[in-house]
């Protein structure tokens, strides 16, 4: 699914070159912190304070690992290249958490059909206000026995394999994976989605929020401008600012 707004229009090797150009950005710090942190984090030279930015850091980079998955699936990180979004997606998901790519990558597309709805997998139609019955409905409806397994074998390897601490194993690879989840869910899903006042404008039932550019990169890779993710599901995260700023200037009932 490839759609642009037409002040958007970028052609399919631009936005491709970009798009691979931040995912490989995005996993290759997410790797290097990650084999930095938990197999050689400097505790008597950073101590707790550089323990907690380093938690901090990987948090945020998890979640760009699930934004350029994300955008895999709407086929907008490489347009018009269905392999190449598959394999960089299950690469991401694989490294964020052991997803399997292959089952988020429909659900994602119902939620994308049934928004705020009972259709919708992303939503809790019986506790649609309530944050915590919601994102244990959200955590439950991806995270599987299967996936568990996997970390747990990854996690006793780098420990009785590789001989990571277990507290650094722990701290920066247990504790990140969460905490971006709390993240996501906040920024990406609960926010956009619960219902409020004002009323949605239109089907989608999302809403956008007003943060500057640099604080929506920094809460969820600009995935809370979600209204204007719904409209333009084609548009990448990294142009989805643009996207605000164009519906904007064409007035509020533009693409509703």
């Amino acid at each position: 699914m490839v759609t642009t707004t037409p002040a958007l229009d970028l052609t399919p090797r631009r936005q491709g070159a970009v798009g691979l150009a931040l995912a490989f950005g995005v996993i290759t710090a997410w790797l290097g912190v990650h084999v930095a942190a938990v197999f050689f984090f400097p505790w008597a030279q950073l101590g707790v304070v550089g323990a907690i930015a380093a938690v901090l850091v990987q948090t945020w980079l998890c979640v760009g690992l699930f934004i350029v998955a994300h955008d895999c699936m709407h086929g907008s990180l490489v347009p018009f290249r269905p392999l190449w979004n598959r394999i960089i997606g299950q690469v991401c998901l694989a490294l964020y958490a052991c997803f399997n790519y292959q089952a988020l990558n429909p659900k994602h597309h119902l939620h994308h059909r049934h928004a705020g709805t009972g259709g919708d997998p992303d939503f809790h139609d019986l506790h649609p206000h309530r944050f915590w019955p919601w994102y244990l409905k959200f955590f439950g409806e991806y995270f599987t026995w299967g996936q568990l397994g996997c970390l747990a074998v990854m996690n006793w390897t780098y420990i009785l394999v590789l001989g990571a601490p277990v507290q650094n194993v722990l701290l920066f690879w247990a504790a990140p994976a969460i905490l971006s989840s709390l993240q996501l869910f906040t920024f990406g899903t609960y926010l956009p989605h619960v219902p409020a006042d004002p009323r949605f404008p239109d089907r989608h039932n999302a809403r956008s929020n007003d943060y500057p550019v640099w604080l929506s990169l920094l809460t969820c890779f600009h995935f809370g401008y979600h209204h204007e993710h719904h409209l333009y599901p084609g548009v990448p995260w990294w142009r989805l600012p643009a996207a605000r700023a164009a519906r904007r200037a064409q007035g509020p009932g533009h693409g509703a």
